[in-house]
Formats: structure tokens, sequence, C-alpha cells
């Protein structure tokens, strides 16, 4: 169930605003448990058939979570962790090790036919912040429900953003509609949830026809052009933008209908004239899981500028490889952990960097490594890049007008979130709106709904 589909707008979602708005109101213990309902019956949606993995992956790390505060044993937590990370590698990463043993001469694993169970990684991560934070003694106990809920909760359990678990758990023991600005809070989750589906409707699926016919041509071999090239690549990094941000303000749009405020995932990251200030405004929760999950713990700051740098690649080149089972998400991870090391090195030796100048320098360097993000393989990365930088056939036919639009909105425009907080609580605001939404769903209707981009990660 797509949030992007009739299904989800027309029928899940208000019946789900009407079953929780009747337990809030009614029976208030009953909130939770309706919410947890609701969240597993989204995630069966999909294929039911793995709603006994997510089942099984709560109670078990519930279970241990508990065994370790019973019996303090240090080894149950590691213990834990790599569990989830040997499942998330079964399910996501077995064929991409299979590939890389059969390099070996005379080796022939066969691949294995496993369907990658949606959100995978994400609840993953959920578990995995809990446990982190339960060890170091920063995270309280929480009974089977609320932890459900917080891995489960289904704006956010397929695609992010990574909530961490004092951002969330606070909010279930709160009666949202009694709020003073609950109604105010409610609109504004209705505004959200319409400028995210108005960024993947009218930006980001557009663009994916400027795109995807390139990537596929470069896949099978065909020369791409210089115009193509650069439509391509310039296609795709706003796409991605507009899609992924717009499927996140979605999401905090929907849990704010639902009392729930999640984390801010985007803040205009293609304004950033560094590549560290990028990333601070890029997928800022996984951002924020990298550095504190895995950053820190591999030396980070702490033990001089040669750790540091080779702590920024090893974080980035996970990263990549966590966004996909390939090598050209490694190479991509790694060509930003490089990027981050040198400009890491350029701070430290006190080197001046113009705004402007930082600017053009990190949106054509993230441009460039986009190209490997969404190609199918080295050899069609490098068919895009010879495009790019001019060693192929010119071409015509560039998008232009199509592309200074997506550049005007993602560059000039504040965040979706700075925008609904603007907006004044009036019946014009409610109306514009009511109208926009009939508007999208009109849209749908007529045009091809493309998935999530993230979904598949």
């Amino acid at each position: 169930m797509l949030f992007n589909s009739f299904p989800f707008l027309l029928a899940f979602l208000p019946a789900a605003l009407i079953l929780h708005g009747l337990a809030a109101r009614f029976r208030p213990d009953w909130r939770l448990p309706v919410l947890l309902a609701l969240s597993v019956v989204f995630y069966g949606w999909w294929d039911v058939r793995f709603v006994p993995l997510l089942a099984g992956s709560i109670g078990l790390n519930w279970l241990l979570s508990r065994l370790f505060l019973r019996t303090k044993a240090g080894w149950l937590i590691p213990l834990a962790i790599a569990a989830n990370l040997a499942v998330l590698a079964a399910f996501k990463y077995l064929n991409f090790l299979y590939d890389l043993a059969n390099l070996v001469p005379g080796a022939s694993l066969p691949r294995a036919d496993l369907v990658l169970p949606l959100g995978i990684s994400f609840f993953t991560f959920h578990h995995v912040m809990y446990l982190v934070d339960l060890r170091a003694g920063r995270a309280p106990p929480y009974g089977l429900l609320r932890y459900a809920l917080y891995i489960a909760f289904f704006p956010q359990v397929l695609a992010g953003p990574l909530v961490r678990w004092r951002e969330i758990m606070p909010q279930f023991d709160e009666a949202p509609y009694v709020r003073p600005d609950a109604a105010e809070r409610f609109g504004r989750g209705i505004l959200l949830l319409c400028v995210g589906l108005s960024k993947k409707v009218f930006l980001g699926d557009p663009l994916a026809g400027l795109v995807n016919p390139v990537f596929q041509a470069a896949a099978s071999g065909a020369t791409v052009t210089i115009a193509e090239a650069w439509q391509a690549a310039l296609g795709f990094t706003f796409q991605i933008y507009f899609d992924f941000s717009g499927y996140t303000d979605m999401a905090l749009g929907i849990a704010l209908m639902f009392g729930i405020l999640l984390p801010q995932n985007f803040d205009v990251p293609y304004r950033a004239v560094s590549l560290r200030e990028f990333w601070r405004r890029w997928h800022m929760t996984l951002s924020r899981f990298l550095r504190d999950y895995l950053y820190i713990p591999l030396g980070g700051n702490r033990h001089g500028l040669t750790v540091q740098v080779a702590a920024l690649f090893a974080t980035m080149a996970l990263g990549g490889l966590w966004h996909g089972a390939g090598l050209t998400f490694v190479a991509w991870g790694a060509a930003h952990g490089a990027g981050l090391g040198a400009g890491l090195l350029w701070r430290r030796a006190g080197l001046p960097m113009p705004a402007v100048l930082g600017w053009a320098l990190t949106f054509v360097f993230v441009v460039l490594t986009w190209v490997l993000f969404r190609a199918s393989s080295f050899e069609a990365a490098f068919a895009v890049y010879k495009g790019l930088f001019g060693l192929a056939p010119t071409g015509s036919g560039l998008r232009w007008r199509t592309l200074a639009l997506a550049a005007a909105v993602a560059l000039l425009g504040p965040s979706a979130w700075t925008a609904v907080q603007r907006v004044p609580p009036t019946r014009l605001a409610a109306v514009s709106s009511a109208v926009l939404f009939v508007v999208l769903l009109l849209k749908i209707g007529d045009d091809a709904n493309y998935d999530f981009i993230y979904f598949q990660f």
C-alpha cells in the first residue's frame, strides 16, 4: 500500500484516523493497541508472509533486552545486534556475497531466490539504536506493546525517518487530541501530507520519465549522448530528492495526524556549501545514526587526524553498502567518505573556501556521485560519465525547462516543514489544502504511479 495510492489515501488512512480517534476519545487505553494493529495491517498489506518476520524480530529483540536487564550479561546485546545484522544480510546481501565469491576462478555458487522484506533495513537500525543505548545505560526498559509500536509504527516503518527511542516513546503516553493545539497540529499534518505528495507527483515522478530511459540505455550498452547524460544526472539529482523528501514529508504529516511528532529528515540539502553540511541536511536521521553508532565507535575525532579520516571513509563506505547490495553503492559511499576526508584536511589546513565556490564544488560532486548510486553497474555509470565529460556525441532534446523548475524548487524554496509552519491556520488554508488534495487525486489517477525509490533499501 503506497502512500501515493487510492487504497491508502481514500480507504486505509481515513479508516485508521477514525478508529484511532474513537479509541483516543472513548477508550484511551486502547489507543496504542489500535495503532499497533493498524501498523501490522499496513505492513502486511504488502506481503503478509513478512508479518511473522517483523513480529519475530520485535519479540526476540524485546526478550533479549529484558534478559539483559535481568542478568546484566554484557554479551547479550552484541549477540542481539549480530543476530539482527545476520538476518538483514541473509535477505539483502546473500546474492551480493555469492557474486563476489563467484569472481574467484572456478567458483559457481547458486543465487538465492529471496524477496527483500520492505523496511527491513530501517527496522533493523531501530533495533540497533535501542539495544546500543540500553547497554550504555541511556535507554530505559519498555513493555512489549510500546517497543513493538516503536519498531512498527506505520508512517515510518518502511523508509524512515530513523527515529530514536527517546524521540517517540514519551509521545505514546500523551493524549494528543486534548492538547490546546490539537486541531492546528492535525491541520499541519494534512498540509505536510499534501506538500509531500505534491513533491512526489508533480516533480519526482515526471523526472523519472527523463532519467529512467537514459540509465536503461546505459545498462544495455547503448551510447549516452552529452545531452542525455546531463539530463539523467541532473534529473536523478532532483528526482531522488523530491521522491525521498516527499515520502518523509508525508510520513511526518501522517504521524502528526495521529498525534506523533517525528524528526525532520531534509533541510534544503542542495543549498549546502560543503559536503559536511550536505550530510547535515540530507537524510538527517541516517547521518545521525552513522555518526553516533558507527563513526564515533570507530574512533571519530578522538584519536588523531589519521583515525578520523579513516573513520569517515569507513563510515560512508558502509553507509553506501547499507543503501544497496552492490559495489556501485559501496563506491558511492566511499567517494563521499573521501570527499568528507578531503574537506576535513582542507579545514585543518586553514585554507579559505568562498561560499559560492564551496556550493558549486559540493553540488557538482553530489551530482557526479549520484550517477554511481543510480547506475545498475560500473559499465552503465561509465557510459553516463563519458557523456558528462564530453566524450560522446552531443545529442539534442535536453529537457531544460523541467530541470530548471526542479532546480528552482529544490534550491530556492524553504523546506516543506518550514513552509507548513509558516501557513496561518485559516479557512483559506483549509480550503486550499482540500483543493490541492483533490487535484493530487486526479493526477494520481491519470498518471503512472511510481514506487518510492527508498523502498528498495
